[in-house]
């Protein structure tokens, strides 16, 4: 991998005012493609993510093993009231976590972010996406972006690249998902449900195009404005829905309760096909982390599961009194990072290593005991790239972060993300290149 990348960094430095110029036509494409949204847009750097492989088969492990310890974890708390105990969920959220689904998946979709060194092969866990993962689209519109980049088509003289596929092959995921549904019907119709307004609408319309293509009638729903009438889930045009597509993440969908409650009514009385169910909260949340090194855990995993959660999984726990040691934290900031509990988009993330002492030590302060949890900092693996539209530009590191999308236990692609700073967060300093598999 790191070869392939000097071969990129020797072009660019060759060819440097040409392949400027070309970063600054790729940004004014994405300023106009459909990755441009709710007033932001993603940011790129000039050389793609390479992977050989050697690299996509350990991937295809990583995914293979973490699979299934999450499905022992699923099934352990749909069965044992004693365990569901260790877990921060509310009655209500708890409710419809049980709410059988009627179909034989327990996990349809994640994508599993993790810090992944290139030169040795070992990786930490960074956080799990269930329910609302996304990114398709991203990584979609910037291959298409690489036929602006010449550094890129000068190494197709070179190499042979494939990219990843992540919309028709999860349409197809979905379906066979609802093959199994025990109140199937032929030709369903199928929603997309979430809050819009802060959707990734583009990427909705274009797996709606798949849908459709795919010869399964679909539409785009507003989760609030759902309703529900003799036992039928109706969406805003009046049309009965059959399965669902849900993107609404589970805390958006908590804290709106009060407006979704014929979509949550549907759902508790199994009158329309919920892909992915609740269940999918108990791997999307932080807590998860904590739980895997508990005792009743490990009990449910083999040997090599649990050196892999031992190797890979941070340390994890609840940031408040009792449970968070402040002194050790202020003295050894640089090893630690604070998260929400159950939050997305790196909202409200903080590492140690990225702060000043005062400012570590304010942000330790403002979120003890407000449902965050510390978490062992992993220094991610970094590689040099360049970005053009950002001055001085000059080659540089970047911190690097791969998540690993996952459709019903396998690897379906890779989303590559990366930062000039400790953390990778989308508010602030977060990049996202292609991701493209050597296969020569």
């Amino acid at each position: 991998m790191e070869s392939i990348r000097r071969e990129y960094q020797t072009i660019i430095e060759e060819n440097f005012e040409e392949n400027r110029a070309a970063a600054w036509r790729t940004r004014d494409y994405l300023l106009h493609s459909s990755v441009a949204y709710h007033g932001r847009c993603v940011r790129t750097l000039q050389i793609p993510k390479v992977f050989t492989p050697a690299v996509i088969r350990h991937f295809r492990d990583i995914v293979d093993t973490t699979f299934r310890i999450f499905q022992k974890v699923i099934r352990e708390y749909l069965r044992n009231p004693e365990y569901r105990k260790l877990f921060p969920f509310s009655p209500e959220l708890a409710e419809l976590i049980l709410t059988p689904c009627l179909y034989d998946s327990l996990l349809p979709i994640a994508r599993f972010d993790i810090f992944y060194n290139e030169q040795n092969g070992s990786f930490k866990f960074c956080e799990i996406n269930t329910d609302g993962t996304s990114a398709m689209n991203e990584d979609f519109v910037l291959n298409q972006a690489l036929e602006l980049n010449p550094a890129h088509q000068r190494m197709l003289g070179r190499h042979h690249f494939t990219s990843f596929e992540l919309y028709d092959s999860w349409v197809q995921t979905f379906l066979s998902i609802y093959s199994t549904y025990e109140k199937r019907v032929d030709h369903p119709h199928v929603a997309i449900v979430d809050f819009l307004e802060n959707a990734s609408i583009t990427e909705f319309e274009e797996f709606q195009r798949r849908f459709e293509r795919a010869g399964i009638s679909c539409e785009i729903a507003e989760i609030t404005e759902l309703s529900y009438e003799n036992h039928r889930l109706l969406s805003p045009l009046g049309r009965p829905i059959d399965a669902v597509y849900r993107r609404a993440v589970t805390t958006d969908v908590m804290a709106h309760a009060s407006r979704v409650q014929p979509f949550l009514q549907a759902v508790k009385n199994q009158d329309v096909c919920l892909i992915g169910a609740f269940r999918t909260q108990i791997i999307h949340n932080k807590w998860l982390f904590k739980m895997l090194h508990e005792e009743p855990t490990l009990a449910l995993l083999d040997p090599r599961e649990r050196d892999f959660v031992r190797a890979h999984v941070p340390y994890t726990n609840l940031l408040a009194e009792g449970s968070a040691d402040r002194s050790r934290l202020l003295r050894e900031k640089d090893r630690w990072l604070i998260k929400p509990l159950d939050s997305y988009a790196s909202r409200g993330v903080w590492a140690g290593c990225d702060c000043t002492e005062q400012e570590w030590a304010a942000h330790i302060d403002d979120s003890m005991n407000q449902n965050y949890i510390y978490q062992e900092y992993c220094p991610p693996f970094r590689t040099g790239n360049i970005c053009f539209i950002e001055e001085p530009a000059e080659f540089k590191d970047y911190t690097n972060m791969s998540g690993l999308f996952v459709y019903n236990g396998r690897l379906a692609g890779v989303y590559s993300r990366l930062s000039d700073g400790g953390i990778i967060s989308s508010q602030y300093n977060e990049k996202a290149v292609p991701s493209l598999v050597l296969t020569e």
